[in-house]
């Protein structure tokens, strides 16, 4: 990784134009073997293919940018993910969050001279936009992977991200069962003929049933889970480098035996490199998501999701009965577990091909999902100049001459006061807050001022910088208003 001005190895994964297929049937496309069936097309009627999931538009960097201006535009975007392309325009790797923090940052490489190409993902496994989802989103929970280019024509065209998919299975899987076994019966007469009429069949559709419902979170937070655990003064260097030598995404942040906050890499990415702060100064607290929502062991599996769904984070720190953290669970971790269940819920019980069946008809029902608007546009996406030109245009506007902003602030009555106010610095923020909080507050100290961003998370302004980084952050996002919390 680390190493002199050499230029970028040779790839053997090509994507560019419209001779794709030719390459993989020729090369032996490493996708292909991973994903069977990838070049089939829609040949069993009504089954729904990747097009037809919620899809995002994929951000495209070049592999010869550097870390910090790729972290600056994952970040515009909101974005975990890059994809990443050779001189021809052609897919040679993909750069994620979990990559810059265990990569870049705990190696210490320097983020504004280090080249993409040096520490991405090579060899992403890719689909094509016409592979069947019961295809596609089963191998990404076997292989623990969120991220799925999607290609049409020679050419990517999107990005698939397991969670908000997995989101949407588990909710109508959940649904699916809460309505009794007719569903699951219908589905053992299909692939057995008149199963539901046989009194085994019954007891055997019963028992598949409960385990889907019930398993909790103890089945895969055991005591021999490694938690990353960290101090809030940490540097933010110190909480990767023991991510980084545990296989840890993310870290608790304690103090005495209470958590006080996560540490995730998408944090590590948001909050910190697109800032350009300095890891080896800057601590945990600055860059944590505060007050993270834990679930027991006792939690079932489902409502671990659903909370997760509900909540919009990735990960979920798990409680013993003594009320000690024991795991920290990814959304990855908790759906693989859910597959599994799903997958391994006929051993002993029914035939390889009931089981296949079922697990077909889960995938297909469950992804009945048209793609957002608002998540992907049409096949012919705007070119990689046009999106920088747009980025480039986004930031001059963010960073304009505007002195002020507006805010929403609830008081401890449930009244929401709107208003706006100067941000160049925090003091004027503070002072519109004491006014209009005054009596709630405690008058012995100022309050902790709180912002909270789109994935719900509470973000705190400790800093005139961290005001600006959120006014930006907020105009980028085109918000008219920041909503504001006390602590």
């Amino acid at each position: 990784m680390a190493g002199g001005r050499s230029s970028p190895p040779r790839r053997t994964m090509s994507m560019g134009g419209g001779s794709l297929a030719r390459r993989s049937a020729a090369a032996g496309d490493s996708s292909s073997s991973m994903l069977p069936g990838l070049s089939r097309s829609m040949t069993m009627g009504g089954e729904r293919t990747v097009r037809r999931l919620r899809l995002s538009r994929a951000l495209t960097v070049p592999e010869s940018t550097t870390v910090l201006e790729a972290c600056r535009r994952m970040a515009a975007r909101r974005a975990d993910a890059a994809l990443l392309t050779d001189s021809n325009a052609l897919l040679c790797g993909i750069l994620t969050d979990k990559d810059i923090a265990k990569r870049v940052i705990a190696r210490e490489l320097k983020i504004d001279e280090t080249p993409v190409w040096k520490v991405m993902t090579r060899h992403p496994v890719f689909v094509l936009s016409d592979t069947l989802a019961v295809e596609a989103l089963p191998k990404m929970v076997q292989g623990k992977f969120r991220h799925l280019p999607v290609v049409e024509n020679g050419e990517v065209i999107a990005m698939l991200d397991i969670a908000k998919c997995l989101y949407d299975a588990i909710s109508r899987m959940e649904r699916a069962y809460e309505k009794g076994k007719a569903a699951i019966a219908s589905a053992v007469d299909a692939a057995g003929g008149g199963a539901s009429n046989d009194p085994t069949a019954t007891s055997m559709i019963e028992a598949l049933k409960e385990p889907m419902l019930r398993p909790s979170l103890s089945t895969i937070a055991t005591a021999e889970s490694t938690v990353v655990i960290v101090s809030p003064g940490d540097s933010v260097l110190t909480a990767t480098q023991k991510m980084l030598e545990f296989h840890a995404s993310s870290a608790v942040v304690t103090v005495g035996n209470k958590a006080q906050g996560i540490l995730t890499s998408r944090d590590i990415l948001m909050r910190m490199i697109a800032k350009n702060l300095p890891a080896d100064s800057t601590p945990v607290e600055k860059v944590m998501t505060l007050d993270p929502e834990c679930a027991t062991v006792d939690m079932p599996i489902l409502n671990a999701l659903r909370t997760m769904q509900e909540r919009k984070f990735l990960h979920l720190p798990v409680m013993d009965r003594d009320g000690s953290i024991v795991s920290i669970l990814d959304v990855i971790d908790i759906t693989h577990a859910a597959f599994s269940i799903v997958e391994g819920s006929s051993d002993g019980a029914m035939n390889d091909d009931v089981a296949i069946s079922m697990v077909q008809r889960f995938w297909d029902s469950a992804m009945a999902l048209g793609p957002l608007d608002d998540e992907i546009e049409s096949q012919s996406q705007m070119s990689e100049a046009s999106r920088s030109q747009m980025m480039s245009d986004i930031h001059h506007e963010a960073a304009g001459n505007e002195q002020s902003f507006s805010f929403k602030l609830q008081d401890r009555r449930g009244r929401m006061h709107r208003f706006s106010c100067e941000v160049q610095s925090l003091t004027p923020l503070i002072t519109s807050i004491l006014q209009r909080l005054g009596p709630d507050l405690d008058r012995d100290r100022l309050p902790q001022i709180l912002y909270e961003d789109e994935d719900r998370d509470k973000v705190v302004l400790a800093s005139d910088d961290d005001l600006t980084a959120a006014v930006d952050h907020a105009r980028l996002a085109g918000w008219k208003a920041c909503t504001a919390r006390t602590a």
